[in-house]
C-alpha cells in the first residue's frame, strides 16, 4: 500500500492507503477527523466538502492519489479553534442546524465563498451553495448566517 504525506489542518500526516481511496475515508477512518460526513458518495450533496488549497471540493470522490505534495487540506476541524470562525458563530446565532448532518459541508462551502468574496450578493450565495443539500430545508437561515458572517469578518 502506498504511503502519502498530507498537509491537513496545518499538520503533516503520513497515511498508507490504496491510491483510489477517497480523501473522505482517509480523513474519517485513518485520521479520525470525523467532522467531514459521508452523504451520497457521488459528489452531489456537498456533505463531504473540505478545502483543497482554499477551494471547496467534494472529498467523497477525490482519490488520495490526486492530492499533490504540498497541497493544503482543511477540514471543519481545521477551520477554527473552539468553533470561533465567524461562520460557525453565525450558524449558532441564526439557529441554522436542525439535524446538523450537512452542516460541516455547508460551512466549508460558505467559508470558501467568503474567502473569495467578502460581500456576496444573494445570487453569489446561491451559486456558491448550489449542490449543498440540506434535507431539513434550512436554506434561508444558511443565507442569513452567511450574510452575518460576511459582516463580522
Amino acid at each position: 500500500m502506498p504511503s502519502y504525506q498530507l498537509n491537513i489542518n496545518g499538520q503533516i500526516k503520513s497515511v498508507n492507503a490504496d491510491a483510489d481511496t477517497p480523501i473522505l475515508w482517509v480523513l474519517r477512518d485513518e485520521l479520525n477527523l470525523v467532522g467531514t460526513k459521508y452523504g451520497c458518495g457521488i459528489a452531489q450533496c456537498g456533505t463531504c466538502t473540505i478545502h483543497l488549497d482554499g477551494n471547496a471540493i467534494r472529498s467523497c470522490s477525490l482519490p488520495i492519489s490526486s492530492v499533490e505534495s504540498g497541497q493544503k487540506i482543511v477540514t471543519i476541524e481545521g477551520l477554527s479553534e473552539n468553533a470561533s470562525h465567524p461562520l460557525q458563530e453565525a450558524w449558532v446565532e441564526h439557529d441554522v442546524p436542525q439535524c446538523g448532518y450537512c452542516q460541516s459541508g455547508q460551512i466549508m462551502s460558505a467559508a470558501a465563498l467568503l474567502k473569495e468574496n467578502k460581500r456576496p450578493s444573494d445570487e453569489d450565495i446561491d451559486e456558491a451553495m448550489h449542490g449543498n443539500i440540506c434535507r431539513c430545508g434550512t436554506y434561508l437561515r444558511i443565507k442569513k448566517a452567511i450574510k452575518t458572517a460576511a459582516k463580522n469578518m
